[in-house]
C-alpha cells in the first residue's frame, strides 16, 4: 500500500513539474489579473510597428483571433468597427492579433474598413506569451480571446471565451465598469 500511494505521489508531482514548463504553465503565470501584460513589438497592416508602451495612459482593447477574412473573424472586427467611437470615447484603443501577415493584414482591413490596428505575430511569440497559440485544423493560430490591459500596462480583464457577434458590446460594458474614461 505504502508502494502504490508513494509512486502516485511521484506521478503527480511529475506531472505538476511538466506543466508548469509547457507555454500553458508559463502563460498562466503571467495572465494574472493585475500582473503586467507581456510586452511585444509588432507590424500593423501598414508596416508600421506597434509596442503595448505605445499606449501607456489608456486603456487597450487587445484581441487575438485565429484567421484573417473568417466568419468568426470578420464578425469580430467589424464589431469592434462599429463601435469605434464608443471605444475613443472611452480613451480605449482597439487592436487585433493574430498570426496572418502585413498583406493579409492590409487586404482584411482595407476590404472591411478596419480603423484600427491589426498586429501581424508571425512567430506567434506574443501569442505564447499571453497563452493563446494554438493548433486549429493542422495551423498554427491564436486562440479567439481578448484582454482588457489598463492605463499602468496591467491586465484588468481576460476573455477566454468570446461570442464574435456580442463581444464589442460586453468589452465596452467592462470597460465602464472598470472605470475607462472616467
Amino acid at each position: 500500500m505504502k508502494r502504490s500511494i508513494t509512486f502516485a505521489a511521484i506521478a503527480l508531482a511529475t506531472i505538476a513539474v511538466t506543466l508548469s514548463f509547457t507555454s500553458f504553465g508559463i502563460a498562466n503565470d503571467q495572465l494574472v489579473l493585475g500582473s503586467p501584460a507581456p510586452e511585444f513589438e509588432l507590424a500593423d497592416q501598414t508596416g508600421e510597428l506597434h509596442s503595448l508602451e505605445d499606449y501607456r495612459g489608456q486603456w487597450v482593447v487587445l484581441y487575438f483571433y485565429p484567421k484573417d477574412e473568417t466568419p468568426g473573424c470578420t464578425t469580430e472586427a467589424c464589431e469592434f468597427r462599429d463601435n469605434i467611437f464608443a471605444y475613443r470615447d472611452l480613451n480605449a484603443q482597439i487592436i487585433g492579433v493574430s498570426l496572418d501577415d502585413v498583406e493579409s493584414h492590409k487586404a482584411f482591413a482595407e476590404n472591411y474598413s478596419l480603423p484600427f490596428p491589426l498586429l501581424a505575430d508571425l512567430k506567434g511569440e506574443t501569442s505564447m506569451a499571453y497563452g493563446v497559440k494554438t493548433r486549429m485544423f493542422g495551423m498554427t493560430v491564436a486562440k479567439r480571446q481578448t484582454f482588457i490591459i489598463d492605463p499602468d500596462g496591467a491586465i484588468a480583464k481576460h476573455y477566454q471565451t468570446v461570442k464574435p457577434e456580442e463581444h464589442a458590446q460586453q468589452v465596452l460594458a467592462d470597460l465602464k465598469k472598470l472605470g475607462a474614461g472616467s
